[in-house]
């Protein structure tokens, strides 16, 4: 049987947007899961709805698999659900307005079942995170160096890092080589040589734009809301 994943991101209380992907996935042969990877509130609209939706799917459209993003991350640290911080990086980025329309665009209802979401999810050799295996706000992009991105596949041990924090769809595949370094200590210099295998690193976009990854095939399909998905299994790499 063919197995898809649909990776979705940045809806930010968008009901309409979610509502549209999800009738473009029943159209879809063989996609099995949804995964939500963070930024399903923003300050722009009220989210309330949305939540409950993810929360309560319905019975003929594919249960959302969801993880916490960066402005989820904000919301629960400003409401004192990540210990004693506040949401200084929205303030210094956006200011104090951001602050309060986003704390006025979630109900407090849902403040336990957003607190209670996972940082990522490992699946098979996929790791699937919002920003990536350092921080839920790192930016990995096109343009991130080589050895940035090694380090952040190595921390989970993956060969596949799904990211959402760019808001960019993009793949990048290290195809592949050798790292070398060199340790100095109280025994002297000893050099280390470590193999690096074909990794890639896959930005599913945001908001209307989301990605569909072929597991047999290993291939990605950037799509957006307004699109025809090619059930001929092309992708893009």
């Amino acid at each position: 049987m063919i197995e898809r994943w649909a990776l979705v991101s940045g809806l930010k209380g968008d009901l309409g947007t979610y509502e549209l992907i999800q009738r473009n996935l029943k159209k879809a042969r063989g996609v099995t899961a949804l995964f939500v990877l963070g930024d399903m509130i923003g300050p722009e609209r009220n989210c309330d709805a949305l939540l409950n939706r993810l929360q309560n799917p319905r019975r003929d459209e594919l249960q959302p698999q969801c993880i916490y993003g960066w402005w989820e991350e904000q919301l629960l640290t400003e409401q004192g659900l990540r210990g004693e911080q506040k949401a200084d990086a929205l303030r210094l980025n956006q200011g104090e307005e951001a602050v309060t329309a986003l704390l006025n665009a979630v109900d407090t209802y849902h403040l336990k079942w957003l607190a209670s979401l996972q940082f990522g999810f490992i699946e098979l050799d996929c790791g699937l995170i919002h920003g990536s295996s350092a921080d839920v706000g790192d930016n990995l992009t096109s343009e991130t160096s080589p050895l940035i991105l090694i380090d952040r596949l190595t921390r989970l041990d993956v060969n596949r890092l799904f990211t959402a924090h760019s808001t960019k769809q993009f793949h990048l595949e290290l195809t592949g080589g050798r790292l070398d370094s060199q340790v100095k200590d109280l025994n002297g210099k000893s050099q280390h040589q470590q193999k690096v295998s074909k990794q890639s690193i896959i930005g599913i976009g945001a908001g209307a734009n989301y990605t569909i990854y072929d597991v047999g095939s290993d291939k990605t399909h950037f799509l957006s809301v307004g699109d025809q998905y090619n059930k001929k299994g092309k992708g893009f790499a």
